[in-house]
């Protein structure tokens, strides 16, 4: 019997059911998506951070770098094209210098410490729904978003959601490349690679000001982010040696 046959009682009572079926379904990816995490240790959390945004981290920093490296061979060469134009455009750039400012990436130490800290090491309900690990707001109706649990008096807040890890990666570091309130942390990225001097120029990354750059540097530090900065890698089983050799379980959140 096929579903032009029934009753119209029928029909409703079978339209039901699928409606039900397709509201159990969605309601059970949303429940995947919200599966609480396991209890774990300091360690057991550190490394399984490092195992998730590392990778990311390290990917996206190369690919990066290699564009700024390509960028910045045309533009010494005096052969400026109209990529090197379309690009001053995507970035907010009016000249050369301030292309390069935009393009070059930051340390991975800085990225991986303030991922660490926004995403309270890759627990947060921004990162666990949304992929969201660096506390990325949303100010557009359009994008793919999720609301925070708490207002702001009548305000609601929003923060943007990713399809994965990676690009979150790159919008954040997209972020950092494009606002005005990180010029000074781009000037900076010119004249150093110290993560400890130029984490001092993102305290308008957060409300907490100049304490912010402050936690940051104590992250890197204590968890040795900045081994991450050398040229060769150390491998995500070396890191989580290095944590196991720690003796002082501090999460520094």
């Amino acid at each position: 019997m096929t579903i032009m046959q029934l009753s119209s009682k029928q029909k409703k009572a079978t339209i039901g059911i699928v409606l039900l079926l397709v509201i159990a379904a969605i309601s059970y990816y949303i429940s995947e998506r919200k599966v609480a995490l396991p209890t774990m240790t300091v360690q057991e959390k550190k490394a399984r951070f490092i195992s998730l945004i590392v990778p990311a981290v390290d990917h996206v920093y190369h690919d990066l770098m290699s564009q700024y490296e390509d960028v910045k061979g045309i533009i010494d060469s005096g052969k400026n094209n109209s990529e090197i134009e379309k690009l001053k455009t995507e970035y907010k750039a009016s000249t050369d210098r301030e292309l390069l400012m935009a393009l070059k990436p930051h340390p991975k130490s800085i990225a991986i410490a303030q991922a660490a800290m926004e995403s309270s090491w890759a627990t947060s309900r921004f990162f666990l729904e949304a992929n969201n690990i660096f506390g990325v707001w949303s100010f557009d109706e359009s994008e793919p978003r999720i609301a925070a649990l708490k207002k702001r008096g009548d305000k609601t807040i929003w923060v943007r959601e990713y399809d994965s890890i990676e690009q979150s990666v790159y919008d954040y570091y997209r972020t950092l490349a494009r606002g005005n309130a990180f010029k000074e942390f781009r000037k900076a990225t010119m004249k150093t690679d110290d993560p400890h001097v130029l984490v001092t120029k993102l305290d308008r990354y957060s409300e907490k000001g100049s304490v912010y750059g402050k936690e940051l540097s104590a992250i890197i530090k204590f968890n040795h982010f900045d081994d991450y900065d050398n040229d060769d890698m150390i491998t995500a089983e070396e890191a989580e040696a290095d944590i196991e050799t720690t003796e002082v379980e501090d999460d520094m959140e």
